[in-house]
């Protein structure tokens, strides 16, 4: 079987040929006062729109299907309640507040994205990385050792109680941020969190909540420090002898069992019904044990303890925080809209990433005045939602019940619950974020930028605190972007032999590059970072500097001129010979050296003076072999104001030296540009644009054909001349 050919036969186009054959619409484009007018038009269409995005519950509500939804959205609701009431005990600690509050989080929250937010499928609730950072500001405020921060809404407030309200405040901040941009319709600002930061940046936190868990499994009273350098391994080393053995005993053992059942619920999943739950079942039997053992009094070990009412924030904390809380803000809406992609993707819906900021805006900010801190949402809870059934946010309301029983009815029962249970299951859920670290080779073999991104994010983040390293991390992942737009990889084409295909010459064997004809490729936008590399480049693809060239020729030509009128060279059938045989000095008038830069003037010389050849008075001017020069803007996206006047210049040197330019394969918005910018004048004209790569390069041969057998730019391309204009047909 033969591959498959095409055959094309159609007009050598040039832009301005093929603008002048096809006729273009010309669409009105609507101007900012339309654009207003329309957003403040209200209809009943658009009434009915607006609800249904500010409510997207309504949407799935209308297509639930109650007889085979239902059932698994119950399962599904009990199974993630079980496992939300765990973890917000858990997640707690590392807010460095007392246990109970971390069952406001899965509940407030939950209740106010059930009717907000428009993924059906991920858990509210707290979030390791969120509760780490709000950690490191309760324990700026308030800490371990040391007075309070001087705040008039502290009197009379026991240390919790003064944590619990920062907590809550730097929540309520974080709500007003995430609410202001869900509003303002800037959700796409989580794009500039890429893949590969957010995994270093979790790593990091993976580091900081297992170094922060230590002493509780240790049974161990270590102050909790904050910002830069916050690990405290040191002061948990000092005091390594005090160790609580009960606590330690009963960590490992709980440890060992979890992270047994956790493996054999991933090697077995497709036949569980359900994943085992055996965080929770090892937290009632330690509770039981905790209880029966009375581990409170007779070994000491730090419990959780009775639960707290809630209160309100207080507005005098958000001037102390209100720069942590933008990162805050930032980190929450990525993790959790991350993970909503995952899910829609799966089940195929759509998300709104600026829904998603207002309903998690509208989260923390109710879920604050309860006392509940940072909500976001857990990988490994939203796992278990989806993967025991769940369909829509019904099985989350249904975990908020269950936390609401928990809370008030049944909440007694887990006050001897041992803290170190707590720690134990914190460290052992880190599992999945610390074998990220697994990425860094790959990443080293594949994209060496994004390796560096990854390592800078997560040992920024480990050594100067989540904020800061969060900070240094975007700044990392922005230079890469700086750095790949600014030096591209520019590159010559040649034509692959009997296609009318060009790659880089580099790259292949059996290619075609016809004499004097030279092909550059930017694949980047042309601004005025890259602007100089790109001429830089052009010079060294070209082999020769024209403004040089320029400038050497026109000093010939002075010197020339000079010769002839003192009679020193002589007009003679075979061109211009020097009668005088002394020194011959160069021409170096330095007051119209700005005239070196200017196209060269033959008016008055008898003769045209062929550059190539060999010059009279042993005058010297570099050699240029290069006829036509064809710049490949296919990826070329945009070209700033000064991105127009270096290339401009770029081009009048090249044409100033005799060397013809064609620009290829140009985005039309870039050619409009280039008409409205006046671009265009007696030297750099729009003649010089083709449609294509082959079309530029046909009309090249064409101009300046080679009498070769090896001159075919394709095997079976053949050049017509007919009275219509120069037809080709091409089959590769």
């Amino acid at each position: 079987l033969r591959d498959p050919q095409y055959v094309v036969t159609r007009p050598l186009y040039s832009e301005d040929a093929f603008a002048d054959e096809h006729e273009k619409i010309h669409r009105h484009h609507k101007t900012v006062r339309h654009h207003v007018k329309q957003y403040f038009t209200c209809d009943l269409k658009r009434a009915k729109n607006a609800a249904l995005s500010l409510l997207p519950f309504i949407g799935w509500m209308r297509i639930y299907q109650l007889k085979e939804w239902l059932l698994s959205d119950i399962v599904s609701g009990v199974s993630t309640g079980l496992v939300a009431v765990l973890q917000g005990l858990a997640y707690s600690l590392l807010a460095s507040l007392p246990p109970w509050y971390g069952l406001f989080t899965a509940f407030f929250p939950v209740i106010i994205y059930f009717f907000l937010g428009t993924s059906r499928h991920i858990s509210v609730g707290a979030f390791p990385v969120l509760s780490l950072m709000v950690g490191a500001v309760v324990t700026r405020l308030v800490p371990d050792e040391g007075p309070p921060v001087n705040i008039t809404g502290f009197e009379g407030l026991t240390s919790d109680e003064q944590r619990v309200m920062v907590a809550a405040s730097v929540t309520f901040l974080m709500g007003i941020m995430q609410l202001a941009m869900g509003l303002l319709q800037v959700g796409f600002i989580v794009m500039y969190l890429s893949d590969t930061l957010v995994s270093g940046f979790t790593t990091a936190a993976a580091v900081h909540i297992l170094v922060s868990q230590l002493k509780f499994v240790l049974g161990l009273v270590v102050p909790g420090l904050s910002g830069p350098l916050s690990i405290t391994l040191e002061k948990i080393f000092v005091q390594i002898e005090k160790t609580n053995v009960c606590d330690l005993v009963t960590s490992i053992l709980i440890m060992v069992v979890v992270f047994i059942v956790k493996e054999i619920n991933d090697r077995y999943k497709a036949k569980l019904p359900v994943p085992i739950p055996i965080e929770v079942i090892m937290t009632v039997i330690a509770c039981g044990v905790s209880y029966a053992f009375n581990f409170q009094e007779i070994y000491k070990v730090d419990v959780v303890g009775r639960i707290p009412s809630p209160m309100a924030p207080n507005m005098q904390i958000f001037g102390q925080t209100a720069v942590e809380a933008f990162p805050m803000a930032i980190v929450g809406f990525a993790v959790a809209f991350s993970v909503a992609k995952v899910y829609s993707v799966k089940h195929d819906y759509i998300i709104d990433g600026n829904q998603e900021l207002i309903a998690f805006g509208a989260s923390n900010i109710i879920g604050a005045a309860f006392k509940s801190f940072a909500a976001s949402t857990a990988l490994s809870r939203s796992a278990v939602q989806e993967s025991t059934g769940g369909k829509t946010q019904i099985a989350g309301l249904l975990s908020a019940l269950i936390v609401m029983v928990v809370t008030l009815a049944i909440g007694f029962l887990l006050e001897p619950l041992p803290k170190s249970v707590l720690g134990a299951v914190v460290i052992v859920n880190l599992k999945g974020m610390l074998m990220q670290i697994r990425e860094v080779p790959y990443l080293w073999r594949r994209d060496r930028p994004d390796c560096l991104v990854w390592l800078g994010t997560c040992l920024a983040s480990i050594l100067l605190g989540l904020d800061l390293g969060l900070a240094v991390g975007l700044g990392m992942e922005l230079l890469t972007v700086v750095f790949r737009a600014q030096f591209p990889r520019c590159s010559v084409l040649a034509n692959i032999t009997g296609t009318d295909i060009y790659k880089d010459r580099k790259d292949y064997m059996t290619i075609y590059e016809p004499e004097g004809v030279k092909i550059f490729r930017i694949p980047s936008p042309i601004f005025f970072a890259n602007i100089d590399f790109f001429r830089g480049k052009l010079v060294e693809a070209v082999g020769f500097n024209p403004l040089r060239v320029l400038r050497k020729r026109n000093k010939a030509l002075r010197t020339i001129r000079k010769l002839l009128k003192k009679g020193e060279l002589q007009m003679t059938s075979k061109g211009l010979l020097l009668t005088s045989f002394g020194p011959i000095e160069e021409s170096e008038d330095e007051s119209n050296m700005e005239d070196l830069d200017q196209p060269t003037d033959f008016k008055d010389l008898p003769v045209q003076v062929n550059w190539n050849s060999e010059l009279p008075a042993n005058i010297q001017v570099p050699r240029v072999d290069v006829h036509s020069l064809i710049l490949d803007f296919s990826a070329v996206s945009f070209l700033d104001i000064s991105a127009l006047k270096g290339l401009k210049a770029a081009l009048k040197e090249l044409i100033r030296v005799e060397v013809e330019v064609y620009i290829v394969a140009c985005d039309a918005y870039i050619l409009e540009k280039l008409h409205s910018c006046k671009f265009f004048d007696d030297e750099v004209k729009s003649s010089m644009f083709f449609l294509t790569l082959h079309d530029a390069m046909l009309h090249i041969l064409e101009k300046h054909p080679v009498n070769s057998e090896n001159t075919k730019v394709c095997e079976k391309v053949q050049i017509i001349h007919k009275t219509l204009g120069t037809k080709y047909s091409k089959m590769s």
